[in-house]
């Protein structure tokens, strides 16, 4: 089964190997008919301990790492 891959903004750097990932979808309101924006926070594991606040990244599912981390960075 592949792993699914998610594309969003990096909101924080502050922990160690983590970066906190916001990622964005869209979707069309059932009822209002309107495009509505809703995001989401994941941690992913940085490795390299490179990337900074602002950069656009990919993350990829992974086996759990830690408490809350179920994602990998896989580019910058």
């Amino acid at each position: 089964m592949p792993k699914r891959i998610l594309q969003g903004v990096v909101v924080s750097d502050k922990n160690e190997k983590t970066v906190v990932v916001r990622v964005e979808r869209r979707f069309a309101h059932p009822l209002l008919k309107k495009t509505v924006r809703r995001s989401k926070r994941y941690q992913a594991h940085d490795e390299s301990n490179q990337i900074k606040v602002g950069e656009q990244v990919s993350i990829q599912e992974c086996a759990p790492i830690s408490k809350s981390k179920r994602w990998t960075v896989v580019t910058a």
